[in-house]
Protein backbone atom coordinates (compact mmCIF):
# COMPACT_ATOMS: atom_id res chain seq x y z
CA UNK A 1 0.00 0.00 0.00
CA UNK A 2 1.39 3.50 -1.11
CA UNK A 3 1.21 6.38 1.64
CA UNK A 4 2.14 9.79 -0.22
CA UNK A 5 2.61 12.21 3.10
CA UNK A 6 3.93 15.17 2.57
CA UNK A 7 7.33 15.37 4.19
CA UNK A 8 7.48 17.65 7.27
CA UNK A 9 8.96 21.37 7.32
CA UNK A 10 11.79 21.14 9.91
CA UNK A 11 10.18 23.81 11.90
CA UNK A 12 7.58 21.45 12.40
CA UNK A 13 9.50 18.63 14.15
CA UNK A 14 10.26 18.87 17.77
CA UNK A 15 12.57 17.20 20.04
CA UNK A 16 11.96 15.20 22.87
CA UNK A 17 14.33 15.30 26.15
CA UNK A 18 16.28 12.35 26.76
CA UNK A 19 15.90 10.93 22.84
CA UNK A 20 18.69 11.08 20.73
CA UNK A 21 19.41 10.36 17.07
CA UNK A 22 22.78 9.87 14.81
CA UNK A 23 22.65 8.83 11.52
CA UNK A 24 25.74 7.45 8.66
CA UNK A 25 26.44 6.89 5.50
CA UNK A 26 27.30 3.13 5.12
CA UNK A 27 25.98 3.12 1.79
CA UNK A 28 24.19 0.42 1.96
CA UNK A 29 22.30 0.48 -1.42
CA UNK A 30 23.36 4.47 -2.16
CA UNK A 31 26.28 5.84 -2.44
CA UNK A 32 26.35 9.36 -0.30
CA UNK A 33 22.87 8.69 1.37
CA UNK A 34 22.20 8.59 4.91
CA UNK A 35 20.92 5.25 5.55
CA UNK A 36 21.79 3.72 9.03
CA UNK A 37 19.92 5.46 11.83
CA UNK A 38 20.50 5.09 15.78
CA UNK A 39 18.15 5.85 18.41
CA UNK A 40 18.66 6.52 21.92
CA UNK A 41 16.62 5.90 24.54
CA UNK A 42 17.29 7.44 27.96
CA UNK A 43 17.17 5.17 31.02
CA UNK A 44 13.44 3.74 31.94
CA UNK A 45 11.98 4.48 28.28
CA UNK A 46 9.21 1.95 28.16
CA UNK A 47 8.78 0.37 24.49
CA UNK A 48 5.67 -1.75 23.18
CA UNK A 49 5.91 -3.12 19.89
CA UNK A 50 3.02 -4.16 17.47
CA UNK A 51 4.29 -6.75 14.90
CA UNK A 52 3.05 -8.23 11.98
CA UNK A 53 1.31 -11.81 12.19
CA UNK A 54 2.80 -13.01 8.98
CA UNK A 55 4.39 -16.58 9.35
CA UNK A 56 7.20 -15.40 7.05
CA UNK A 57 8.07 -11.91 9.00
CA UNK A 58 11.71 -10.29 8.36
CA UNK A 59 14.42 -11.40 10.70
CA UNK A 60 14.86 -7.94 12.12
CA UNK A 61 11.12 -8.79 13.13
CA UNK A 62 11.76 -11.34 14.70
CA UNK A 63 14.86 -10.82 16.09
CA UNK A 64 12.53 -7.16 17.95
CA UNK A 65 9.99 -9.85 19.06
CA UNK A 66 12.57 -11.50 20.96
CA UNK A 67 14.13 -8.57 22.38
CA UNK A 68 10.84 -7.32 23.07
CA UNK A 69 10.30 -10.13 25.02
CA UNK A 70 13.66 -10.33 27.06
CA UNK A 71 13.15 -6.75 28.57
CA UNK A 72 11.50 -3.95 29.18
CA UNK A 73 14.30 -2.15 29.31
CA UNK A 74 14.87 -1.12 25.56
CA UNK A 75 17.81 1.61 24.92
CA UNK A 76 18.29 1.46 21.16
CA UNK A 77 17.08 0.91 17.93
CA UNK A 78 19.14 0.59 14.78
CA UNK A 79 17.48 1.30 11.22
CA UNK A 80 18.96 0.83 8.26
CA UNK A 81 17.54 1.75 4.27
CA UNK A 82 18.50 -0.48 1.38
CA UNK A 83 18.10 -3.75 2.58
CA UNK A 84 15.20 -5.31 4.40
CA UNK A 85 17.07 -8.80 5.37
CA UNK A 86 13.43 -10.05 4.63
CA UNK A 87 13.48 -13.66 3.57
CA UNK A 88 16.88 -14.87 4.12
CA UNK A 89 16.68 -16.99 6.96
CA UNK A 90 18.28 -17.94 9.47
CA UNK A 91 21.86 -16.04 8.17
CA UNK A 92 19.05 -13.23 8.12
CA UNK A 93 18.07 -13.27 11.87
CA UNK A 94 22.19 -14.34 12.98
CA UNK A 95 23.01 -11.21 11.11
CA UNK A 96 19.74 -9.05 12.43
CA UNK A 97 21.38 -10.10 15.77
CA UNK A 98 24.84 -9.09 15.28
CA UNK A 99 24.25 -5.62 14.32
CA UNK A 100 22.41 -5.62 18.09
CA UNK A 101 25.46 -6.85 19.12
CA UNK A 102 27.97 -4.45 17.73
CA UNK A 103 25.48 -1.59 18.60
CA UNK A 104 25.12 -2.57 22.40
CA UNK A 105 29.01 -3.15 22.80
CA UNK A 106 28.97 0.53 21.83
CA UNK A 107 26.87 1.91 23.66
CA UNK A 108 27.62 -0.84 27.19
CA UNK A 109 24.31 -2.49 26.76
CA UNK A 110 23.14 -5.31 26.21
CA UNK A 111 22.60 -6.65 23.16
CA UNK A 112 18.70 -7.65 23.84
CA UNK A 113 18.04 -3.52 24.46
CA UNK A 114 18.52 -3.13 21.20
CA UNK A 115 15.77 -3.26 18.61
CA UNK A 116 16.49 -4.05 15.16
CA UNK A 117 14.53 -2.06 11.87
CA UNK A 118 15.62 -2.55 8.36
CA UNK A 119 13.66 -1.59 5.10
CA UNK A 120 14.63 -1.68 1.48
CA UNK A 121 15.29 -5.01 -0.93
CA UNK A 122 14.14 -8.13 -0.01
CA UNK A 123 15.79 -11.65 -0.80
CA UNK A 124 18.92 -10.04 0.04
CA UNK A 125 21.44 -10.83 2.65
CA UNK A 126 22.15 -8.21 5.23
CA UNK A 127 25.36 -5.98 4.03
CA UNK A 128 26.38 -6.49 8.06
CA UNK A 129 30.38 -5.13 7.56
CA UNK A 130 29.04 -1.42 6.20
CA UNK A 131 26.56 -1.55 9.14
CA UNK A 132 28.92 -2.07 11.73
CA UNK A 133 32.12 -0.49 10.18
CA UNK A 134 29.55 2.83 10.46
CA UNK A 135 27.94 2.32 13.78
CA UNK A 136 30.36 4.12 15.55
CA UNK A 137 30.10 7.19 13.52
CA UNK A 138 26.23 7.49 14.06
CA UNK A 139 27.00 6.79 17.53
CA UNK A 140 29.05 9.84 17.41
CA UNK A 141 26.49 11.83 15.60
CA UNK A 142 23.84 11.08 18.35
CA UNK A 143 21.97 14.37 19.02
CA UNK A 144 18.59 15.66 20.57
CA UNK A 145 18.32 18.07 17.74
Amino acid sequence: MVVNLKKPKNEDLHTIPGIQLGTAIAEIKNKGQRDLLIISLPEGSVVAGVFTKNQFCAAPVIVAQENIKQTNKTRALIVNTGSANAGTGEIGIKDARDICKSLAFKLKIKPHEVLPFSTGVIMEPLPVKKIQKKISEAVEDLNES
